[in-house]
């Protein structure tokens, strides 16, 4: 099939049928583009307003989200669409190439701190970073309604295998986004804290949109759970909303009952590291744990002859994340427990 190499402004998101694009985004080092991989499915039923998206790669070093939805584009079935489906593999092209979370490569920008007023349309924000928020601003939001960004740790962080979204006032909205995010199949499904400003899932849930992100891995690897719980969140999502005629049956935890819910929006949910040092855990992702209780140890090898400095559970719940890599930093969250609630 033909992917073709479109302006945003080129993009066809109405007309019936399948369309495979790569959107050109002006080169801010080069003499040319980034290319944005997205494909879109546009069933009969199609309604203004209405559809979903998935997102891959929004930082670059997390690829449990673009290997789910590469296989996608080889698995839907545009025949069988009713909606409107958009799929984009690798959101953030630049951090991807390099493999880092960031565009270190162009302007050094984090794209989930991206969604700023002004990005892409203000001089002192008109990198690649914010102009790739400035599309899906201008060229996504105006065509769906659920949203679906799929994330992993990278290199900083493990996390139980789960979805999140961010707490809403909007009853009936948290509903349907507790829902989405239990039909991934995943152990955990999340609460997280909403203080961070520039997030892309904050700012889709502020428009009213069913937003679900995740984190599906970590170590820069090819999690085989993390990519099965992305495609099957993805897959139910646009059959639950009426975007594809198909049938599925729950997976993983969501089929055996035993998803756990758990709540970090407090900040006394986060352990930071009092010192740079190596980080050993002591209890998994996953485990209950109770106020007090030992997750880990701070190991510094500059003073041998010390234990390690334990590192314990600030509050009674469950073993949210932690430190993936052994060396961390000063401030560095080492260890997240978060509060259980019920879904």
């Amino acid at each position: 099939m033909s992917r073709f190499i479109v302006q945003p402004a080129d993009l066809d998101f109405d007309t019936p049928g399948r369309r495979d694009y790569w959107v050109a985004l002006e080169h801010d080092t080069m003499w040319g583009a980034q290319l944005i991989p997205l494909t879109v499915f546009v069933g009969p039923q199609a309604r203004p307003g209405r559809g979903l998206v998935a997102f891959g790669s929004t930082h670059g070093n997390e690829y449990e989200g673009p290997t789910a939805l590469k296989r996608l584009l080889h698995e839907i079935d545009a025949g069988q669409v009713t909606g409107r489906i958009i799929l984009i593999p690798v959101l953030n092209p630049e951090a991807f190439r390099t493999g880092t979370r960031d565009s270190v490569g162009a302007d050094g920008v984090n794209l989930n701190r991206a969604f700023v007023e002004g990005a892409g349309t203000t001089p002192a924000l008109a990198g690649i970073t914010h102009r790739i928020a400035n599309f899906v601003r201008q060229s996504i939001w105006p065509h769906v309604h659920v949203v679906l960004d799929l994330h992993s740790g990278g290199q900083q962080i493990r996390f139980d295998l789960c979805a999140s979204f961010h707490p809403l006032d909007d009853a009936e909205q948290a509903r349907e986004a507790a829902e989405t995010a239990r039909w991934f199949g995943v152990p955990l499904v999340m609460v997280y804290q909403n203080r961070t400003p520039g997030l892309l899932t904050s700012e889709a849930e502020r428009l009213g949109k069913i937003t679900v992100g995740t984190e599906l891995g970590w170590g820069e690897a090819v999690n085989a759970d993390g990519v099965a719980y992305g495609r099957q969140g993805v897959f139910a999502a646009a059959i639950r909303y009426g975007q594809l005629r198909a049938e599925i049956a729950p997976i993983g935890h969501h089929a055996a009952g035993t998803q756990k819910c758990a709540a970090i929006v407090n900040f006394d949910c986060y352990v930071p590291a009092p010192f740079d040092g190596h980080y050993e855990e002591v209890l998994p992702c996953g485990a209950r744990v109770q106020k007090g209780d030992v997750v880990g140890r701070l190991h510094d090898f500059d003073r041998l002859d010390e234990p390690g400095c334990p590192v314990t559970a600030p509050v009674t719940g469950i073993v949210v994340g932690t430190a993936w890599g052994a060396r961390v930093r000063q401030g560095q969250f080492i260890a997240c427990v978060g509060i259980e609630q019920l879904l």
